[in-house]
């Protein structure tokens, strides 16, 4: 494709303490950018957030199950892959162009056998049934449009029904007063936690070799499955 350019992500400068394992110490990842305003095929500040998150946390994914919604440019779900997850990317089943930059940037990562579905928000699909179960699933800037959001979290809630453990990683830009999905975590029976971008080091205007514009509106969560006494 004509209109596609290709960034590369470093992850790595600023090293966990007492970080003696073998897995790598700088991650290199190339993703391929369509340059097109109608599908979610551009790097978005909140993926690069979401990968350093990933990165940061690489010791407690590795070996895990995972799965990416959302994926577009698949920059979280290359990081997790790279790092030693079992991990699936997923886009809108309607978007092919989606799913066909989720293969792109698999082949350019050099990553074989990652597997790539069409998985709509809120709908109980044949490639939603036939899902292993997961540990992590990941989202960046998935809560964006509200209609939506019933949608992620009711696929979300799905997902969490076969691993009661797992947990829906995801970032989000604040970007109206009146956004919360409280009501809907309530109504589905899960809990969140705010995550501090400096407890993971991306609260950075630059972060993985990239500048970041809006980056004070990035926010982190992790949901849960709320525990019932």
């Amino acid at each position: 494709m004509s209109n596609v350019t290709v960034k590369e992500y470093r992850f790595g400068k600023d090293q966990e303490k007492g970080d003696e394992d073998d897995r790598p110490r700088e991650l290199v990842v190339l993703i391929p950018e369509v340059l097109d305003p109608q599908y979610g095929m551009y790097v978005w500040p909140c993926a690069v957030v979401l990968a350093q998150y990933i990165w940061f946390h690489r010791r407690l994914i590795f070996g895990k199950r995972i799965l990416e919604i959302g994926a577009g440019v698949s920059l979280p779900g290359i990081v997790a892959a790279k790092c030693g997850a079992e991990v699936v990317l997923s886009d809108n089943a309607d978007f092919s162009e989606c799913l066909d930059n989720c293969r792109r940037s698999c082949q350019m990562n050099n990553l074989s056998g990652i597997r790539v579905i069409g998985l709509t928000w809120g709908h109980v699909s044949p490639c939603l049934l036939s899902l292993a179960p997961v540990d992590f699933i990941l989202g960046a800037d998935v809560l964006f449009e509200p209609e939506d959001f019933e949608g992620v979290v009711s696929t979300v809630h799905y997902l969490m029904e076969s691993n009661t453990h797992a947990q829906f990683w995801t970032t989000y830009q604040v970007r109206s007063a009146n956004w919360s999905i409280e009501g809907l975590l309530y109504k589905w029976e899960m809990e969140s936690t705010h995550v501090p971008l400096q407890s993971f080091e991306a609260n950075k205007e630059q972060l993985a070799e990239s500048s970041l514009p809006g980056m004070h509106t990035i926010q982190m969560m992790v949901i849960r499955k709320k525990i019932k006494d």
